[in-house]
């Protein structure tokens, strides 16, 4: 029997640094949570918010901010990048996952 390694999630230097600055227009350092739900237009949905950290969840950090997946979300998002893009279309956290098989065209539903 061989084991698989299941990478977690990766969060880019660029996201943190909008994490620092949503700290300071806030006043204060809260976790951005990224979780997997089911809906959206391909199946499953990114739900991307500040959030307070839950047991269980797994704590990626980094000069003092944090982002949380919880347990649930966490195989979906195996090997995922959170990134943050600012573009003509909006500013945003975004995540390429390497487990989506397609997504839409808004960018927060995918599919497996």
């Amino acid at each position: 029997m061989t084991a698989t390694l299941t990478l977690p999630p990766r969060v880019t230097d660029r996201a943190f640094a909008r994490l620092a600055e949503i700290a300071e227009a806030l006043g204060e350092r809260r976790p951005l949570r990224v979780a997997v739900e089911g809906g959206g237009c391909s199946g499953f949905h990114y739900d991307i918010r500040l959030d307070d950290p839950a047991p269980g969840d797994l704590v990626l950090e980094k000069d003092g901010l944090a982002v949380l997946v919880d347990e649930v979300s966490l195989p979906f998002l195996a090997g995922a990048v959170i990134d943050f893009t600012d573009e003509l279309i909006g500013a945003r956290f975004v995540v390429e996952n390497p487990n989506a098989t397609s997504s839409c065209g808004c960018g927060t539903s995918f599919s497996l």
